[in-house]
């Protein structure tokens, strides 16, 4: 088994359910007693949030850039950013590193493009829903992300920083977002993008008005099969 390295605590509510989901994907390919070789730094949230509201990536990039590489040295053999919006500086945390990075931009297009969907509604931060990283890189997938209007991004991101990474689970922002979910739909969008990794804690993927797709656990799952290998599946005979 491979150890793979969490770069967490943004927020930790989220880098919880990652531990959850890896652990409980290794138990279940294995069996027993068995859990994952995982090593955790967890980062104080605040001074991340304080680094991205002063617009200041590049002292973030090598914040993160130093943690994955103390994360390397302690052994780990893959590296994840445990949030999407910090995929902002994917690039500065992979050049401090040889370990691979295991990008959750390319691994959650690569399932919605598996699945056959073309036109993702996105759900994120701000950052994530503006800044264009996210949707240039899903563009060159093939995938033509939609986020919504602006009362919409405002409503999702302080749903996500005000709410979810404080640990509190609202049925009325739900239903909001649910609202931005049914108007994307109307708009023409195939699918549904859970782009921040705390929105699974709102959302239920198989429970929305279009398939979800939930970043956080299919970045866990990668994280799963880099350790133990994919798994194969045996044809019938």
């Amino acid at each position: 088994m491979k150890t793979i390295g969490l770069i967490g605590g943004m927020s930790f509510e989220s880098t919880a359910v990652y531990y959850r989901m890896i652990n409980e994907a290794v138990r279940a390919r294995l069996g027993g007693l068995h859990s994952a070789e995982v090593l955790v730094h967890s980062v104080d949230f605040q001074s991340i949030v304080d680094l991205q509201k002063a617009g200041r990536w590049d002292a973030a990039g090598e914040r993160l850039g130093a943690v994955a590489a103390g994360l390397e040295k302690s052994g780990a053999e893959c590296v994840l950013i445990c949030t999407n919006t910090m995929h902002l500086v994917a690039d500065a945390v992979q050049d401090a590193v040889k370990a691979p990075l295991l990008n959750i931009i390319d691994e959650t297009a690569r399932e919605i493009f598996a699945a056959g969907k073309r036109r993702p509604l996105l759900l994120a931060t701000r950052y994530t829903m503006e800044h264009g990283f996210y949707a240039d890189r899903m563009k060159t997938a093939g995938l033509d992300v939609m986020v919504p209007d602006d009362a919409g991004r405002t409503l999702t991101h302080d749903v996500i920083f005000n709410e979810l990474c404080q640990g509190k689970v609202l049925e009325s922002s739900r239903q909001g977002v649910l609202a931005l979910i049914e108007a994307a739909r109307a708009g023409g969008a195939d699918c549904v993008i859970l782009g921040c990794t705390e929105i699974c804690l709102l959302l239920d993927p198989d429970a929305l008005p279009l398939p979800g797709f939930d970043s956080t656990a299919i970045h866990a799952k990668v994280a799963v099969d880099f350790a133990l290998g994919p798994m194969v599946v045996s044809e019938a005979a």
